[in-house]
Parts: C-alpha cells; structure tokens; sequence
C-alpha cells in the first residue's frame, strides 16, 4: 500500500511545483493547498499504513511484545492541517487585496502595475 501512495505523493508534488510556476495568483494558491496535502501525505505515509491496535497500554504495564500504532504521525498531520489552512486563508486574502488596488492577478503585469487610488505628484521642495 505505501508504493501506491508514494506515487500520489509524487505526483501531488509535480502537480503543485507546476502550479507555482505559472504567472497567475489563483494557480500559485492551488499549488500551495496541494503542496500541503502532499506533505500530509507523505507523513502519513511515512508513519506505516498496516492496521495495529491503538496505543492503549494494558492495565499492568507490560508493553514487551505488543505492536501498537504511533500516534505521532496523525498529531503531526492534524496540527499541519490546521497551519495549512490559516497559511492559505493569509494568501487568499493578500492576493485579493492585492488584485484591488492593482486591477491584475498576473504577477508579471503586478510587477509594473501601479496603486490606481495613490497616484500621488512628485514632491518639489
């Protein structure tokens, strides 16, 4: 089950190094989320995907010889969905404020483009 999966994770990778190439803002954003869910996968993937029982340790103690699931992979992929998220929420909201006062989401045309409202004279002392 891991190689089938290390095939997703590599395509989700080229997918979204894809995405940040392109010239516009919307693509960019897409290539972020999938670069995320790709990490996830790739941890998830890494932390073994076989059925074992949960990590409960019995009530004497002994844990000699008990094959149990680590957690730890899923603590991490929870707190990356939740950075994930607000990382993307910023980006979503720079690049439509950006998009306002610049009448453009290609970066290329942002680079030359000017604020419409702030087109202020030159100073002459």
């Amino acid at each position: 089950m891991e190689v089938p999966m290390a095939f997703l994770v590599a395509i989700f990778f080229a997918v979204s190094i894809y995405l940040f190439l392109s010239r516009h803002i919307i693509r960019i954003l897409l290539g972020a989320a999938i670069l995320s869910n790709a990490v996830n996968l790739l941890i998830f993937t890494s932390g073994r995907l076989t059925r074992e029982i949960p990590p409960i340790l019995p009530a004497g103690g002994a844990t000699e010889g008990i094959v149990t699931a680590n957690p730890l992979p899923q603590a991490l992929i929870l707190t990356a969905i939740v950075i994930a998220f607000s990382f993307f929420a910023f980006l979503l909201v720079l690049s439509y404020r950006a998009y306002q006062e610049l009448g453009t989401d290609d970066t290329n045309e942002m680079r030359f483009a000017e604020p419409e409202e702030q087109k202020l004279p030159p100073l002459g002392y």
